[in-house]
């Protein structure tokens, strides 16, 4: 009996090993997690890694989803098919390659080429953007453009509740499709959970609202055996009459977000958009309302296709990563952007558990002599992940990187700043879940102005900070770095 039960141990760490070992997928420091993990728990690593181990939409395949790219090309043509017999690609997906040395400094095309290969939307000029103040503000020009849409509103958001922002947002849903307009609402399935079948949900259903929801959960067991329960849509943004975008790293919830006070406020940042982004992201939206959520197709509207402003305007464009699009792309195009820094990098993000890819661009950035800043929240929401992020502070410091640790509530902005010139703002945050399981969006944009606005932005989290040094990292108690270390090493399964 002690051989039969040796025997099966060992077949099942091998087994279990060669399965890791054979996959072409895997970064070498998730491969060696994986492989830790199943030489020292080798009963429960067979439960996470069935569980956790692969990106899997469903265990069928992900064949059968299609990437954003493929189903905007498809949308096209299906309104295209019967006025011009022949496939052509949508407009915002049509190249502009050609055409961005007229719009797009030589120092950042590389990064906008990079940008423009996950989804095929092309960098467009004629944009303009403001910066919301703060979630009051961003909530009050939001319900004044909701109530003003005369033909579509689509809104996305990983979060959403039945507190004040979420209760006013929705009921602002209900005016506009009273008088008509065309409303869809998406949520996740587990990060909105609370708002599924709420009475506030119902309302909006009863109201003639839209609803879905993405990757839902109700059946756990049958999500669990098809799929994986941590896949998730993380997305926010709203969209209205196909002209006006909010996009950053706001849900739609109250700043105090009353499910996790004790680590309030959340600190967020928005952008109120215009131009040919704007039908970008309306093509996000409809490509997750089709695939991800229902079967239901959701049109794009000719008449919500935005324009290019009068005026020159900016240069930007949408992307949209997840699961279903290239792998290692997020983190790539992180390293892109890095590496074309010349006088000054500076992020923010409320997850710090970057890749080897993002970690390694980082700390050559800075050995090249570029000023790097890094804030991050003093108190995270997940301890696990708060000490994984300081287990690479001292590389950081090392290589010359200013570490910042914001103190008056949890920093839930994720923003990058380039030479005062380009910047990233989104819902991407810079660790493996964003990189490898999470649906993101966010918006890549070359403009002075918008930059120095975020820029300003980020002085005021620095502001409300306290700079970590060497000397207090040095200082660290030997069981508190033994512990972020550990959990370091065991993020890539985390």
């Amino acid at each position: 009996m002690t051989w039969l039960f040796l025997t099966l141990h060992v077949a099942l760490i091998v087994c279990l090993g060669l399965r890791i070992l054979l996959r072409n997928d895997l970064q070498p420091d998730v491969r060696m997690g994986w492989l830790t993990l199943v030489v020292l728990l080798p009963y429960v690593s067979c439960v996470l890694y069935y569980l956790f181990g692969e990106v899997a939409q469903r265990r069928r395949g992900r064949g059968h989803l299609l990437q954003v790219q493929d189903f905007a090309v498809q949308a096209h043509v299906v309104q295209q098919a019967s006025l011009v017999g022949k496939s052509r690609p949508h407009p915002a997906v049509a190249g502009a390659t050609e055409r961005m040395a007229a719009h797009v400094a030589p120092q950042w095309q590389a990064a906008f080429s990079y940008a423009a290969s996950v989804n095929g939307f092309q960098p467009q000029p004629g944009h303009s953007a403001q910066l919301m103040a703060d979630g009051g503000e961003t909530l009050r020009r939001m319900l004044m453009d909701l109530d003003a849409a005369q033909h579509e509103i689509n809104l996305l958001y990983y979060l959403w509740r039945d507190d004040q922002m979420g209760t006013q947002v929705a009921q602002a849903l209900i005016r506009a499709a009273a008088r008509g307009v065309v409303c869809r609402a998406m949520v996740d399935g587990l990060g909105s959970r609370p708002l599924v079948g709420s009475a506030l949900w119902e309302s909006l259903r009863a109201a003639g609202v839209q609803l879905a929801v993405a990757l839902p959960i109700n059946r756990p067991l049958q999500v669990m055996l098809n799929s994986r329960l941590d896949l998730r849509n993380h997305r926010k943004f709203t969209l209205i009459d196909g002209r006006i975008a909010y996009c950053g790293s706001q849900n739609c919830v109250d700043e105090v977000f009353a499910a996790k006070a004790a680590y309030g406020p959340w600190v967020d940042i928005m952008l109120r958009m215009q131009g040919p982004v704007v039908a970008q992201m309306q093509l996000v939206f409809a490509s997750d309302w089709q695939q991800y959520a229902t079967a239901e197709h959701a049109p794009y509207l000719p008449q919500s296709q935005p324009q290019a402003l009068a005026s020159p305007g900016f240069v930007a464009l949408a992307i949209a990563e997840g699961p279903s699009e290239r792998a290692r792309a997020c983190p790539q195009l992180f390293a892109t952007l890095i590496t074309s820094a010349r006088q000054e990098l500076v992020l923010s993000t409320p997850y710090f558990v970057p890749d080897a890819t993002v970690l390694d661009a980082l700390c050559a950035a800075a050995w090249r002599g570029v000023p790097v800043t890094l804030i991050v929240p003093a108190r995270n929401d997940s301890a696990i992940v708060g000490a994984a992020s300081r287990s690479h502070y001292h590389r950081l410091l090392q290589a010359g990187i200013t570490i910042y640790e914001f103190q008056p509530g949890l920093l839930h902005a994720k923003t990058l700043c380039v030479d005062g010139q380009v910047s990233l703002i989104g819902s991407t945050n810079l660790d493996l879940r964003s990189f490898d399981l999470n649906f993101e969006n966010n918006v890549l944009l070359q403009d002075a102005d918008t930059t120095q606005a975020i820029r300003a932005r980020q002085a005021a989290y620095i502001a409300q900070s306290l700079q970590i040094t060497a000397e207090q990292v040095h200082g660290w108690p030997r069981r508190q770095r033994i512990w972020n270390n550990l959990l370091a090493m065991l993020s890539p399964v985390l």
